[in-house]
């Protein structure tokens, strides 16, 4: 099969697309013959120096099932399924578990899926671990991302009275806008505008404090990216402010039936309308264009490799 071949540290060689062999599914595995795959921050932070999986990177995947591992059940070669993959996912076909997937409506375009399964997910996700309100004001960093323009036309989609796109520069505001934004700022602006009552931070570092100013009184930010960040305790006191964190892999460990309820939810909404996911969708061979274009942050919405 047709797949990416990752070069380890010291090889000189990033990837390479090549001729791979077929993974065999063993015991509570499926093999899913990819209609397309994420590509996110993940890979690229492994090709600047973080550690290469045996079979490469994992990330989103969405396809049909190709054949079905010892012990599992619930699936049947040809289900239309979408999740996440530890590894491997750079392939024609990619070995899943059944844990980490759920079934994708055969109608919903392949791209859509993909932006939905984990993206679209995440977005809803912190939205609840957010407590949010309709009638509440919202601010979301990285919202150009695949995630953050999901979380702004949900956002808005849930009732906000005024949603905030917070994004690297000024130059994404008409993207933004489009995703059902009120107002757009550039992090490096002196000011994010008008309290507002949630932030969802999907940048880490420095801008956690940030989007901690920003909060009104009995405001709450949820954090939910890798980026790491300190805060300072006395800045939430006085308001009652809080901080959430906030991690899918551990709502999907344990509460795997929340997880289908809320895609399902994220399918009517793409059924209806509600939520547009915009994606940038380049074949295996472009793979290195995709990556520039998280590395540079230009991406807008999901970027995606079609097998």
């Amino acid at each position: 099969m047709r797949g990416i071949r990752f070069g380890g540290r010291g090889t000189g060689q990033r990837f390479e697309v090549a001729e791979l062999a077929e993974p065999v599914p063993g015991p509570g595995q499926l093999l899913i013959r990819a209609e397309a795959v994420g590509v996110g921050v993940g890979i690229v932070r492994m090709l600047n120096g973080g550690a290469v999986p045996p079979n490469g990177p994992g990330g989103e995947v969405v396809g049909k099932v190709a054949a079905v591992g010892p012990d599992v059940t619930g699936y049947e070669i040809g289900d239309r399924v979408g999740g996440v993959v530890f590894e491997g996912l750079y392939a024609e076909q990619v070995l899943a578990s059944p844990m980490l997937i759920s079934r994708v409506p055969q109608e919903v375009d392949a791209g859509d899926a993909l932006s939905l399964v984990r993206g679209g997910l995440i977005a809803l996700s912190v939205l609840r671990a957010a407590r949010f309100e309709a009638g509440e004001s919202v601010l979301v960093t990285a919202s150009a991302s695949g995630t953050g323009h999901l979380a702004v036309q949900l956002a808005k989609a849930l009732g906000a009275s005024r949603v905030v796109a917070a994004a690297g520069s000024a130059d994404k505001a008409e993207f933004l806008r489009s995703c059902g934004a009120d107002e757009v700022v550039a992090y490096g602006d002196e000011s994010w505008g008008e309290p507002v009552d949630v932030v969802l931070d999907g940048v880490g570092g420095e801008l956690v404090q940030r989007g901690v100013g920003a909060l009104a009184p009995h405001g709450r930010l949820v954090a939910f990216s890798a980026g790491g960040g300190t805060v300072d305790a006395g800045s939430l006191l006085g308001e009652l402010k809080s901080v959430i964190g906030f991690s899918i892999g551990l709502v999907a460990r344990r509460q795997p039936e929340l997880v289908d309820e809320r895609r399902a939810e994220l399918w009517a909404l793409l059924a209806g309308g509600t939520v547009r996911p915009a994606t940038t969708t380049l074949p295996f061979d472009r793979l290195a264009e995709a990556v520039e274009l998280i590395e540079s942050r230009r991406n807008l919405g999901r970027v995606l490799l079609r097998p």
